[in-house]
Protein backbone atom coordinates (compact mmCIF):
# COMPACT_ATOMS: atom_id res chain seq x y z
CA UNK A 1 0.00 0.00 0.00
CA UNK A 2 1.61 3.59 -1.25
CA UNK A 3 2.03 6.04 1.40
CA UNK A 4 -0.69 7.65 -0.41
CA UNK A 5 -3.45 4.88 -0.24
CA UNK A 6 -2.99 4.61 3.77
CA UNK A 7 -3.44 8.07 4.10
CA UNK A 8 -6.50 8.09 2.61
CA UNK A 9 -7.39 4.83 4.62
CA UNK A 10 -6.20 6.01 7.56
CA UNK A 11 -8.65 9.31 7.27
CA UNK A 12 -11.14 7.35 6.39
CA UNK A 13 -10.63 5.15 9.79
CA UNK A 14 -10.51 8.52 11.42
CA UNK A 15 -13.85 9.73 10.24
CA UNK A 16 -15.73 6.36 10.40
CA UNK A 17 -14.46 6.35 14.28
CA UNK A 18 -15.65 9.71 15.08
CA UNK A 19 -18.61 8.87 13.48
CA UNK A 20 -19.38 5.82 15.09
CA UNK A 21 -18.36 7.68 18.40
CA UNK A 22 -20.25 10.47 18.12
CA UNK A 23 -23.33 9.42 16.46
CA UNK A 24 -26.45 9.70 18.76
CA UNK A 25 -28.60 7.03 20.66
CA UNK A 26 -26.37 4.35 20.15
CA UNK A 27 -25.11 2.02 22.92
CA UNK A 28 -21.90 1.67 24.34
CA UNK A 29 -21.09 -2.25 23.53
CA UNK A 30 -21.92 -1.59 19.82
CA UNK A 31 -19.71 1.50 19.61
CA UNK A 32 -16.83 -0.54 20.67
CA UNK A 33 -17.65 -3.31 18.32
CA UNK A 34 -17.58 -1.19 15.32
CA UNK A 35 -14.34 0.88 16.33
CA UNK A 36 -12.79 -2.97 16.91
CA UNK A 37 -13.93 -3.85 13.70
CA UNK A 38 -12.99 -0.53 11.65
CA UNK A 39 -9.32 -0.49 13.39
CA UNK A 40 -8.76 -4.50 13.14
CA UNK A 41 -10.04 -4.59 9.28
CA UNK A 42 -9.39 -0.69 7.96
CA UNK A 43 -10.96 -1.04 4.12
CA UNK A 44 -13.53 -4.32 5.10
CA UNK A 45 -14.76 -2.52 8.49
CA UNK A 46 -15.03 0.72 6.43
CA UNK A 47 -17.18 -1.04 4.29
CA UNK A 48 -19.25 -2.99 5.95
CA UNK A 49 -20.09 0.14 8.53
CA UNK A 50 -21.64 2.22 5.39
CA UNK A 51 -23.78 -0.87 4.61
CA UNK A 52 -24.85 -2.11 7.72
CA UNK A 53 -23.40 0.23 10.65
CA UNK A 54 -26.29 2.60 10.24
CA UNK A 55 -30.52 2.51 9.83
CA UNK A 56 -31.56 5.57 7.81
CA UNK A 57 -34.30 6.33 5.49
CA UNK A 58 -31.95 8.41 3.45
CA UNK A 59 -31.96 11.68 3.11
CA UNK A 60 -35.01 12.16 0.92
CA UNK A 61 -37.30 10.68 2.87
CA UNK A 62 -36.20 12.59 6.71
CA UNK A 63 -36.16 15.91 4.54
CA UNK A 64 -40.00 15.09 3.42
CA UNK A 65 -40.92 13.68 7.03
CA UNK A 66 -39.81 16.77 8.09
CA UNK A 67 -42.02 18.94 5.66
CA UNK A 68 -44.85 17.06 6.54
CA UNK A 69 -44.61 17.19 10.22
CA UNK A 70 -44.13 20.76 9.93
CA UNK A 71 -46.96 21.44 7.56
CA UNK A 72 -49.20 19.24 9.86
CA UNK A 73 -48.24 19.05 12.86
CA UNK A 74 -49.71 21.14 15.90
CA UNK A 75 -46.19 21.25 17.34
CA UNK A 76 -43.25 22.47 15.20
CA UNK A 77 -40.95 20.50 15.28
CA UNK A 78 -38.36 22.38 16.26
CA UNK A 79 -40.10 22.06 19.59
CA UNK A 80 -40.73 18.28 20.00
CA UNK A 81 -37.52 17.82 21.36
CA UNK A 82 -38.21 20.39 24.58
CA UNK A 83 -41.85 18.24 24.62
CA UNK A 84 -39.63 14.70 24.95
CA UNK A 85 -37.79 16.13 27.48
CA UNK A 86 -40.76 16.25 30.12
CA UNK A 87 -42.22 12.58 28.79
CA UNK A 88 -40.35 10.16 31.66
CA UNK A 89 -39.67 6.46 29.60
CA UNK A 90 -39.44 3.07 31.37
CA UNK A 91 -35.40 2.61 31.61
CA UNK A 92 -36.65 -1.26 30.32
CA UNK A 93 -37.85 0.69 26.95
CA UNK A 94 -35.30 3.90 26.89
CA UNK A 95 -32.66 1.77 24.47
CA UNK A 96 -35.69 1.20 22.04
CA UNK A 97 -36.83 4.75 21.55
CA UNK A 98 -33.26 5.70 21.53
CA UNK A 99 -32.88 3.81 18.67
CA UNK A 100 -36.27 4.82 17.05
CA UNK A 101 -34.94 8.97 17.63
CA UNK A 102 -31.95 7.74 15.55
CA UNK A 103 -33.70 6.66 12.62
CA UNK A 104 -36.61 9.40 12.61
CA UNK A 105 -37.07 13.02 13.62
CA UNK A 106 -40.05 11.94 15.18
CA UNK A 107 -39.63 12.44 19.17
CA UNK A 108 -41.75 10.51 21.75
CA UNK A 109 -45.50 11.55 22.02
CA UNK A 110 -48.16 11.01 24.54
CA UNK A 111 -52.08 10.26 24.51
CA UNK A 112 -50.89 6.67 23.52
CA UNK A 113 -51.70 3.25 24.63
CA UNK A 114 -49.98 0.05 24.19
CA UNK A 115 -49.95 -3.30 25.22
CA UNK A 116 -47.19 -6.25 24.84
CA UNK A 117 -48.47 -9.74 23.59
CA UNK A 118 -46.28 -12.93 23.79
CA UNK A 119 -47.61 -14.92 21.30
CA UNK A 120 -48.64 -13.72 17.39
CA UNK A 121 -52.20 -15.13 17.67
CA UNK A 122 -53.09 -13.48 20.67
CA UNK A 123 -51.66 -9.96 19.16
CA UNK A 124 -53.95 -10.67 15.78
CA UNK A 125 -57.31 -11.36 18.21
CA UNK A 126 -56.71 -7.64 20.09
CA UNK A 127 -56.38 -6.21 17.11
CA UNK A 128 -59.12 -7.40 15.49
CA UNK A 129 -61.17 -6.59 18.11
CA UNK A 130 -59.96 -3.28 18.30
CA UNK A 131 -60.64 -2.73 14.85
CA UNK A 132 -64.00 -4.07 15.18
CA UNK A 133 -64.86 -1.38 18.22
CA UNK A 134 -63.48 1.48 16.08
CA UNK A 135 -65.96 4.09 15.63
CA UNK A 136 -63.90 6.97 14.00
CA UNK A 137 -60.93 5.44 12.05
CA UNK A 138 -58.43 2.75 11.49
CA UNK A 139 -55.21 3.13 10.90
CA UNK A 140 -52.52 0.70 10.13
CA UNK A 141 -48.88 0.42 9.29
CA UNK A 142 -47.06 -2.64 8.21
CA UNK A 143 -43.76 -3.45 7.04
CA UNK A 144 -44.58 -7.40 6.37
CA UNK A 145 -47.93 -8.34 5.98
CA UNK A 146 -48.72 -12.44 4.92
CA UNK A 147 -51.81 -13.39 2.89
CA UNK A 148 -52.28 -16.20 5.50
CA UNK A 149 -55.00 -17.07 8.38
CA UNK A 150 -53.82 -14.00 10.70
CA UNK A 151 -53.35 -11.50 7.65
CA UNK A 152 -56.74 -12.25 6.16
CA UNK A 153 -58.91 -11.61 9.65
CA UNK A 154 -57.21 -7.97 9.81
CA UNK A 155 -58.28 -7.65 6.16
CA UNK A 156 -61.84 -8.84 6.75
CA UNK A 157 -61.70 -6.81 10.21
CA UNK A 158 -60.24 -3.69 7.86
CA UNK A 159 -63.30 -3.84 5.91
CA UNK A 160 -66.16 -4.47 8.10
CA UNK A 161 -64.94 -1.02 9.64
CA UNK A 162 -64.86 0.06 6.32
CA UNK A 163 -68.52 -0.75 5.66
CA UNK A 164 -69.90 0.53 8.79
CA UNK A 165 -68.48 4.19 7.88
CA UNK A 166 -65.21 3.85 9.48
CA UNK A 167 -62.37 5.77 8.03
CA UNK A 168 -59.84 3.26 7.16
CA UNK A 169 -56.23 3.95 6.22
CA UNK A 170 -53.39 0.94 5.46
CA UNK A 171 -50.03 1.95 4.38
CA UNK A 172 -47.56 -1.42 4.14
CA UNK A 173 -44.00 -1.64 2.13
CA UNK A 174 -43.67 -2.53 -0.91
CA UNK A 175 -41.06 -5.14 -0.79
CA UNK A 176 -42.09 -6.77 3.03
CA UNK A 177 -45.86 -6.64 1.89
CA UNK A 178 -45.24 -7.35 -1.98
CA UNK A 179 -47.78 -10.78 -2.01
CA UNK A 180 -50.41 -9.35 -0.35
CA UNK A 181 -49.99 -6.66 -2.65
CA UNK A 182 -50.32 -8.89 -5.58
CA UNK A 183 -52.90 -10.59 -4.00
CA UNK A 184 -56.67 -10.92 -3.78
CA UNK A 185 -57.00 -9.53 -0.41
CA UNK A 186 -55.37 -6.29 -1.46
CA UNK A 187 -58.24 -5.74 -3.82
CA UNK A 188 -60.49 -6.82 -1.70
CA UNK A 189 -59.23 -4.45 0.86
CA UNK A 190 -59.48 -1.98 -1.79
CA UNK A 191 -63.10 -3.11 -3.34
CA UNK A 192 -64.50 -2.65 0.18
CA UNK A 193 -63.45 0.76 0.79
CA UNK A 194 -60.36 0.85 2.53
CA UNK A 195 -57.80 3.54 1.74
CA UNK A 196 -54.55 1.75 0.48
CA UNK A 197 -50.84 2.89 0.28
CA UNK A 198 -47.44 1.64 -0.98
CA UNK A 199 -44.39 3.11 0.91
CA UNK A 200 -41.40 2.31 -1.06
CA UNK A 201 -42.91 0.72 -4.45
CA UNK A 202 -40.10 -1.94 -5.81
CA UNK A 203 -39.69 0.08 -8.96
CA UNK A 204 -38.90 3.07 -6.81
CA UNK A 205 -36.20 1.12 -4.94
CA UNK A 206 -34.95 -0.19 -8.60
CA UNK A 207 -34.75 3.07 -10.17
CA UNK A 208 -32.43 4.49 -6.27
CA UNK A 209 -30.19 1.71 -6.79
Amino acid sequence: MGLLSLIVVTGLQIAFILRVLLRPHRQPASRVAWVVVIVTFPLFGIVIYYLLGETSLGRKYTQQARHILNKYSLVPISKISALDRKITIDETYRALFETANSITPVGVTTGNRGQLYSASNSTIEAMVKDIDAAQIHVHILFYIWLTDNNGTKIADAVVRAARRGVACRVMVDGLGSRKLIQSPLWKRMNDGGVKLEIFNPIGMLMRRG
